[in-house]
């Protein structure tokens, strides 16, 4: 006769079920700690550079940008014609631009990161495939890898946008470029959180299909920069401009507007190439003749007013994340098929 199989006791089983409890979140959050650690210099690097750069704001917008309004001030009183272009280019606009520029493109690092550090060297050096078959499957993987990187990224850029925000606008007046300049314009909205993410997913995606880190990332550096100079291109296409005309004298965008086209209208239509400039010698009757001669029939300027500013940055913003979107789901995919 065969025995029964003893019972376990009531106990043991309640013991059980909650260790198999307390393991699943472990586990879950095992690999994010991972990720965490194993790129822990790349996290504190980064960190340094948010909390350079926001200190630099901070200094710029607290005392140098009174002691530029100071010296401005001092140089009119002298008399000096060129006051705004010697004290306020050097002494404020200059670091301005600087700081844009910077705390702009480091979607390139971002992306370089991804190809590289991030993705490229585990998949080069096997470590990716080791991982896999300790119970952590590829998805999970790449998914804490994005989650941890994506949550870093966008913490640090947007505290540098909302300082940013804070330094640039009271002072305006202090700075060269304005809200239409290629640095300034991301760092002004959410344009610049979804740079960063667009370049994080195309680094991962050119890491899984090149599967070598500097190859990687050279081509994410670099396909994240091309991207940033087409829409750069195609920016002030992204919303309707406007457009004023005049039949009798010259028309001139409103203050703080980007100029897109300003010109001459031959037989009603714009022909920015015509030099109707050339008219503007000899009696009233020369210059009526002159442009008659044209085909001038009137003038216009094309601009986007200060008011357009959200809606093209809003638009460039969404583009950025649908293509990252489509680089996850396709980094994704790519994955599941190679791991299979």
């Amino acid at each position: 006769m065969t025995a029964a199989p003893a019972r376990v006791p009531q106990k043991t089983q309640n013991a059980q079920k909650a260790q198999k409890a307390d393991a699943a979140p472990a586990t879950r959050w095992g690999v994010a700690r991972t990720v965490l650690r194993l790129h822990r210099a790349a996290l504190i690097v980064w960190g340094l550079a948010v909390l350079g750069l926001t200190g630099w704001l901070v200094w710029l917008t607290e005392v140098t940008a009174d002691e530029t309004r100071a010296k401005q001030e001092a140089c009119n009183l002298a008399g000096v014609h060129v006051c705004d272009t010697n004290v306020g280019l050097f002494g404020y606009s200059a670091p301005m631009d600087g700081i844009a520029t910077l705390a702009a493109h480091s979607f390139i690092v971002v992306a370089a990161f991804a190809g590289g550090a991030l993705i490229g060297r585990e998949l080069e050096n096997g470590t990716a495939r080791l991982a896999w078959s300790q119970g952590i499957t590829p998805a999970r993987w790449l998914t804490a890898k994005l989650a941890c990187t994506a949550l870093a990224v966008t913490v640090g850029v947007t505290v540098l946008v909302l300082v940013f925000r804070w330094a640039w606008e009271p002072n305006r007046v202090l700075i060269g470029t304005d809200w239409m300049g290629d640095s300034v314009f991301a760092l002004l909205g959410p344009a610049a959180v979804a740079y960063a993410l667009c370049a994080l997913a195309l680094g991962t995606l050119t890491a899984l299909l090149l599967r070598r880190t500097l190859p990687a990332l050279a081509v994410s550096a670099a396909l994240t920069w091309l991207l940033s100079l087409i829409l750069v291109h195609a920016r002030a296409s992204l919303w309707p401009a406007l457009t004023r005309t005049s039949a009798t004298e010259y028309v001139y965008s409103p203050r703080r507007a980007w100029d897109l086209s300003q010109g001459a209208l031959v037989h009603g239509s714009p022909a920015p190439q015509v030099n109707h400039w050339a008219c503007n010698n000899g009696t009233a009757g020369e210059r009526q003749r002159c442009l008659d001669d044209l085909g001038v029939t009137g003038y216009y300027s094309t601009y986007h007013p200060r008011s357009h500013f959200w809606p093209l940055h809003l638009v460039e913003t969404g583009i950025l994340l649908a293509v990252a979107a489509a680089a996850v789901a396709v980094s994704f995919r790519l994955l599941r098929h190679r791991t299979a």
